[in-house]
This record gives structure tokens, C-alpha cells and sequence, in this order.
């Protein structure tokens, strides 16, 4: 099985950053890339940002470009998508999900992390 653990959600004013972090354990070799999700109270949830665990290809969502980073690194056996946060504004207060998808997912993510809220004060 995969496990995923969120951290870094916070509240932050307008303009500031905030970096999360995605820890992924147990069988990180059956996983091919790791994303970020956000949903917000009485929305849908949003695609934000996508890795792929090798190579160089990123993948961001229309609202966040330019203005969140997603990078990855590895802790020993465990993998770690990190997502940088810049320019916040309001509209970006929702919480934060990460996933991670099995390399046989062409398009869905198999695998979720509990979230963690981020909150953005005007």
C-alpha cells in the first residue's frame, strides 16, 4: 500500500507563500507521479499541479500558473512532493490535497492524503 502525509497548510495574509510538503511511504515504486488538489468550501475539487517521480515534466492548473511551483525529492525509501506557494490570494483558501497514482493510471489518481487547509486572509 501507499500512504501519503500532508504538512505546511497554514494561514497566511494576501501576497505572502507558503510551501506544503507530500510525504508518500510504503510502495512508492508502484507509483509513477504525485499531484495537488485543492478544494474549497461549496466547490469541486481542482487539479493544481502534477510531478512525474522521474524526468522533468510538471503539469499546473490555469489559476496557479506562474505562480506555484511543484518540485519532488526522495528521503531514503520515502518519495516527497513539495508545492510552493506564491502571490496567495483568497481564492486560493481551500484545503490541499495530495495524491499519487500507480504507474497503470493513465489519467486517475489512486491514492489521497488527508488534506491539509490552507487559509488566506484579505
Amino acid at each position: 500500500q501507499v500512504q501519503l502525509v500532508e504538512s505546511g497548510g497554514g494561514v497566511v495574509q494576501a501576497g505572502g507563500s507558503l510551501r506544503l510538503s507530500c510525504t508518500v511511504s510504503g510502495r512508492t515504486e508502484t507509483t509513477s507521479r504525485a499531484a495537488w488538489f485543492r478544494q474549497a468550501p461549496g466547490k469541486e475539487r481542482e487539479f493544481v499541479a502534477a510531478i512525474y517521480w522521474s524526468g522533468d515534466s510538471t503539469y499546473y492548473g490555469d489559476s496557479v500558473k506562474g505562480r506555484f511551483t511543484i518540485s519532488r525529492a526522495t528521503d531514503n525509501d520515502k518519495k516527497i512532493a513539495y508545492l510552493q506557494m506564491n502571490s496567495l490570494s483568497p481564492e486560493d483558501t481551500a484545503v490541499y490535497f495530495c495524491a499519487a497514482a500507480r504507474w497503470d493510471s493513465l489519467y486517475d489518481y489512486n491514492y489521497y492524503g488527508q488534506g491539509t487547509q490552507v487559509t488566506v486572509s484579505s
